[in-house]
């Protein structure tokens, strides 16, 4: 979201917790110190569990949009959701210092995995944040155990010009009706969390910055990312064509494994993910990891 626009720290803050409300009752949440600033973690399942680490969308879905994986995950892992710096959220940057390159990310995320204290992690992320899961895994692949990539945008595949002009549109001048103008268009008018709406349209004017953004990763490296990873896209998705994104991961990556989600869109997800997705995910974590 663009910073632009009136914006009520209040009403975004009661619509996140809302939100929040939908995780797991036994939950907690951390702030993690890092060199560009203060990140908010929520917290759910046992302390011994095997961990996994998420990290939500840009714009402004945040860490709260994992409410459905944390219930079916937490029984069995750690789960650690992650609010990004510069899009809305709980994270507190330092002013005038944010990730401003991808290898400022990798060292953002790096510092955040070690707040947490964890040397090795499943990492997962949904769209802008399966790009920057993405990025890590390629730069620490001695820190990630398995990557769960959740119809992921820039990873594999360009964007289609259509999905880019409306969102280019809605981000220059954005409203709160615009906001559920553009999520109608793009989910195909799907009945979508009141809540969770509520969530993205309060977060209009938030005080952002620009996001890092770079090129897809190159083949090279994606031949030699050597671990597991599962990439689910959605059936519906208006952002890129999920059978060329499917293709081009299948023949790149050494270890993945794809699957398409039946009728859902990408900003449908994660928090109306159908039910294969937490299937899929549960086999793809319990599964072997070396």
């Amino acid at each position: 979201m663009s910073a632009r626009g009136t914006y009520d720290s209040g009403n975004f803050l009661a619509a996140y917790d809302k939100v929040m409300a939908k995780w797991p009752t036994a939950r907690e949440a951390a702030t993690v110190p890092t060199p560009f600033g203060s990140t908010h973690v929520n917290i759910c399942g046992p302390a011994d569990g095997p961990p996994i680490v998420l990290l939500p969308g840009g714009g402004g879905p945040t860490s709260a949009s994992w409410y459905r994986q944390a219930a079916e995950l937490s029984p069995v892992h750690r789960l650690y959701a992650v609010d990004l710096f510069g899009a809305p959220g709980r994270s507190t940057p330092v002013p005038g210092r944010h990730p401003r390159t991808t290898a400022d990310l990798v060292s953002w995320l790096d510092a955040v995995l070690k707040g947490l204290g964890l040397t090795e992690t499943d990492l997962g992320g949904h769209s802008y944040g399966a790009w920057i899961a993405l990025q890590y895994a390629l730069r620490a692949p001695h820190r990630v155990r398995r990557l769960v990539l959740l119809d992921p945008t820039m990873c594999f595949a360009k964007l289609k010009p259509a999905y880019g002009l409306h969102a280019v549109r809605m981000a220059l001048r954005p409203t709160p009706r615009r906001v559920r103008t553009f999520l109608e268009w793009e989910t195909g008018g799907a009945s979508l969390d009141p809540d969770w709406l509520a969530l993205q349209e309060a977060a209009v004017g938030f005080p952002s910055v620009r996001p890092v953004v770079g090129p897809r990763p190159k083949p090279g490296a994606l031949r030699g990312l050597d671990l597991p990873v599962l990439v689910l896209l959605a059936e519906n998705t208006r952002t890129h064509n999920p059978s060329k994104v499917a293709a081009r991961a299948e023949k790149l990556l050494p270890r993945a494994t794809t699957a398409t989600l039946p009728n859902v869109s990408h900003h449908a997800l994660p928090h109306a993910a159908p039910a294969e997705a937490s299937r899929r995910i549960t086999d793809f974590l319990t599964g072997p990891a070396g």
